[in-house]
């Protein structure tokens, strides 16, 4: 969260400097809208990994709380394997969007075009070992006859 909290503020600070440089100066910064794609998708990849470690991502959990807290325990499994599924297809596909982009360059910035899709691979590496902690925290659990709590849940 911390970086993608310093990425908010890079991106107010360089649209910031787009305002000034185009009204004041009558020169426009064109490298600011090329950085401002790249930090949105570092905001909204890490923001969203971040909401899965923290149990506050969106969801949709009214059906599976109304169940008995057999199915309701079964169902937030399932839930977790799931997400930590897709957490590791989201890996392997973005880091061969990293591989395929390396030898580009972003125009203005200069720099590899894989680094956008480098956060797409950090969320989905970050999703499988989020969720998949929780995966093997709640089987442990289960096996000890303990109650896994929820974090993040008021």
């Amino acid at each position: 969260m911390l970086i993608a909290s310093i990425a908010l503020v890079v991106l107010i600070i360089t649209f910031g400097w787009l305002v000034f440089g185009r009204y004041v100066l009558n020169s426009t910064p064109t490298w600011v809208e090329q950085l401002a794609l790249l930090l949105i998708c570092y905001i909204t990849y890490l923001g969203a990994a971040v909401g899965i470690h923290d149990n506050t991502h969106l969801g949709v959990t009214i059906f599976r709380d109304m169940m008995p807290a057999k199915i309701n325990s079964f169902l937030r499994l399932l839930i977790d394997i799931i997400l930590a599924a897709f957490g590791l297809i989201m890996m392997i596909a973005s880091i061969d969007l990293v591989v395929f982009g390396w030898s580009t360059l972003l125009p203005m910035l200069s720099i590899p075009e894989g680094v956008r899709s480098l956060s797409a691979a950090l969320c989905g590496g970050l999703v499988f070992i989020f969720a998949g902690t929780r995966v093997a925290f709640r089987i442990a659990c289960h096996v000890h006859g303990k109650t896994y709590v929820e974090r993040g849940l008021i």
